[in-house]
């Protein structure tokens, strides 16, 4: 079932209420006609009167139709219908039931100027009727009149500032509804806008990845592949020029030694331009088979650590740690000498945060020399690596005293 609204009912009510009380006006003023003394020309008069009411009303939607109000048409007719309602009660109180529509529409047919000459009107009609009928008969009944009419007034007056009041809240209420969805649509479009740039982002820094990664293999080709190539070829040269076999065997057994040590260095190169760890195992299983490898590798007790809930990143944010704990066990393992490592990945609340300690002989930060042109990752990459993906890095160490490095991202999950 189907309520009507509020502006529903007083459609319906301006269309049908004025028959309704035409008609119980007109019964009772019939059956009180005798009682109130009404001559036979009264009687006639009421009934046209009547007529000619009823036919205005009928009229009045397809005068209306073209021009809906208030304006200066449906003006004239309300003030036609007060005169003919004004009539009726001055020919027969009763009549004042059909002449209290002028309060009811007169908001709705009147501008806002005329309102309350209107209800003025209306008002002297009614209180004409609650007298017993017009004109008042001696200066008793004038009094009377004018107490009643004050009445009225009063009460319209009050009524119609608490109206007006009201109709104000509900302007001022649509008035919000309207700036809250002006308001929500402009922040959806900031959220469509903020998620096409946070995509962007993501783009970037994935092609920054890879820029970064065509760096650091061309740095570590140069450090220890195209080394490598340089000394096979010093020995060859040698062996070219050996005086005897025995030499020549040396040589040759160096070069090959060589050989094998820059396909290795290749392999470890390639292997590393994408995480492959990350390939079949989450971040925290990635993390934790390359300490426990890194630790059977150089004999140091490493341990790996997973605190808060394990969340499904970003590949670009799992990458991106992934990659600075291999860095940082890397720098560990080439000069801090320690005995103990451990390493804590973090999940708390919309940060992911890596921590490296070790016991190990640490350095002077501020002492670490600029990176060279053809320098491999270090502590100036992974910083620039993490501040790629809106994070950051710190490194804590002092010499004899251990090194501790923290890398904090944003906690972005997979879209997958």
């Amino acid at each position: 079932m189907t309520h009507a609204t509020g502006p529903q009912r007083r459609a319906s009510f301006d269309r049908w209420g004025p028959y309704a009380l035409l008609a119980v006006g007109l019964v009772t003023a019939g059956a009180s006609a005798h009682a109130i003394g009404m001559s036979r020309g009264e009687t006639e008069a009421a009934g046209a009167l009547v007529v000619a009411a009823l036919l205005l009303q009928l009229s009045w939607g397809r005068v209306t139709s073209d021009t809906p109000g208030p304006n200066r048409v449906t003006a004239l007719l309300y003030f036609v219908r007060w005169a003919m309602a004004f009539a009726l009660t001055w020919l027969n109180p009763f009549f004042g039931i059909y002449a209290a529509v002028g309060y009811y529409s007169s908001s709705l047919h009147l501008a806002r100027r005329l309102i309350p000459l209107g209800l003025l009107m209306t008002a002297v009609t009614m209180a004409g009727s609650e007298i017993g009928g017009m004109p008042p008969h001696g200066p008793l009944m004038w009094v009377i009149f004018a107490a009643v009419f004050c009445t009225n007034v009063g009460l319209v007056g009050l009524f119609f500032r608490f109206a007006d009041q009201e109709q104000r809240r509900i302007e001022d209420q649509a008035d919000t509804i309207d700036e809250l969805e002006r308001t929500n649509a402009a922040l959806q479009q900031a959220l469509d806008e903020n998620a096409a740039l946070h995509a962007q982002l993501l783009v970037q820094a994935r092609e920054a990845g890879v820029a970064d990664e065509r760096r650091r293999l061309a740095a570590e080709i140069h450090d220890t592949i195209a080394q490598g190539l340089t000394g096979i070829i010093a020995q060859l040269q040698v062996v070219s020029n050996a005086p005897d076999l025995a030499t020549a065997h040396t040589h040759l057994e160096r070069a090959s030694s060589l050989a094998r040590h820059s396909l290795g260095e290749a392999r470890r190169s390639v292997h590393n331009l994408a995480p492959v760890e990350l390939a079949s195992a989450g971040l925290p299983e990635a993390l934790k088979k390359l300490v426990a490898d890194w630790g059977e590798r150089t004999g140091v007790r490493a341990e790996f650590t997973v605190t808060g809930t394990a969340e499904s990143l970003h590949e670009e944010v799992s990458a991106t740690l992934l990659r600075t704990a291999q860095e940082a066990l890397s720098n560990a393992a080439r000069h801090a000498r320690a005995r103990r490592l451990g390493v804590t990945l973090t999940y708390l609340g919309d940060e992911v945060i890596l921590d490296i300690r070790d016991d190990g002989t640490g350095f002077d930060p501020a002492a670490v020399p600029a990176r060279s042109h053809a320098g491999g990752f270090g502590l100036a990459g992974m910083r620039a690596r993490a501040e790629r993906i809106a994070g950051s890095f710190a490194v804590e160490s002092e010499p004899g005293h251990g090194t501790a490095v923290s890398a904090r991202v944003p906690l972005v999950r997979d879209d997958h």
